[in-house]
């Protein structure tokens, strides 16, 4: 029987680093669409199980399309975990080759499932949502800037840009509604998720961009994706204090505003919210345990293909 293929690849702005197991292979190429074509070639004569990257924050992303495109298997995993395991193998000292063989000694060892090609439709409106989002960010610094400043020009240079800010921001939004109104399961999904009192536009549209799980898998694994889930931290007699960790930083930004609307407004939401802090809890631990019932509603309103009602169990 063959030996199977794992591919472990770290990305870097410019640089590819290659490791193929178990022959030990490896190599560097550049992160550009030429290079790259080499590599599939490459990697396709070799048939691989598997080819792990890490998410890296958009530097991966033309890897990951062309290899997909190809039709090769391809997990995108998240650093952390990869990291954690590195560490666990005992390998501390990190470089981009080191890198490319834990990541492919994490593929052999774990068997991470693969990640789907996204349509042209779904990588517009994800990377919408994500300019969107970095356009409010702006926003919101420079409103702060003007707060601080007194010197007129200044303070017209400021509004001017927050103006444009203003309408770059309606552009995007405008494409977005444009965008999603080709895909009439967005609209359907959408549409449940804004009958969620807290839940508007924005967060909906972020939900179904950028948590495709939404609906397909159970509560426990749709909290611990987004990194909403407390993580138990005893030891013998010890019981220490439970934290979230990882996740889909997206995700978690969008869903903080929702759940500080929901827990004054949402019928399931609030009282539930109400409890917790006549219990002690700290307004983020609250806060944080309303995201995570928010979250468990929007999968249990597209797994069932049901609207929100009111007291939600």
């Amino acid at each position: 029987m063959a030996e199977k293929i794992f591919v472990g690849i770290d990305i870097a702005k410019d640089t590819l680093d290659i490791h193929v197991l178990p022959s030990n292979e490896k190599w560097q190429c550049k992160n550009n669409a030429k290079d790259i074509g080499q590599l599939v070639k490459r990697l396709r004569s070799k048939a691989p199980e598997a080819i792990i990257l890490e998410a890296t924050g958009g530097y991966e992303a033309l890897a990951a399309a062309l290899l997909m495109e190809a039709e090769l298997p391809v997990s995108v995993v998240n650093p952390r975990q990869v990291r954690d395991f590195a560490k666990a193998m005992g390998l501390l000292a990190k470089t981009d080759s080191i890198d490319a063989l834990v990541l492919a000694r994490y593929g052999e060892t774990f068997r991470p499932r693969l990640t789907p090609l996204p349509t042209e439709e779904e990588r517009l409106v994800k990377a919408l949502v994500v300019r969107r989002r970095q356009l409010v960010d702006m926003r919101s610094a420079e409103k702060n800037r003007l707060g601080q400043v007194r010197e007129d020009p200044i303070r017209r240079n400021i509004r001017a840009h927050i103006d444009h800010l203003d309408r770059e921001i309606k552009q995007i939004e405008d494409d977005l509604d444009t965008t999603i109104k080709k895909s009439p399961l967005w609209q359907e999904n959408i549409k449940l998720l804004k009958t969620i009192k807290g839940i508007g536009p924005v967060t909906a549209r972020t939900l179904v961009t950028h948590l495709p799980e939404l609906g397909k898998v159970s509560r426990e694994q749709i909290a611990t994706l987004v990194g909403v889930a407390p993580l138990n931290r005893d030891s013998g007699k010890m019981r220490g204090k439970r934290s979230c960790i990882g996740g889909r930083k997206e995700i978690r930004n969008v869903l903080y505003m929702a759940a500080k609307t929901a827990a004054r407004h949402n019928q399931t939401i609030k009282p539930f919210f109400q409890r917790l802090e006549k219990e002690g809890k700290l307004y983020k631990v609250a806060i944080v345990a309303c995201m995570r019932k928010l979250l468990v509603i929007a999968n249990a309103l597209l797994r069932d293909r049901q609207p929100y009602r009111e007291n939600f169990a």
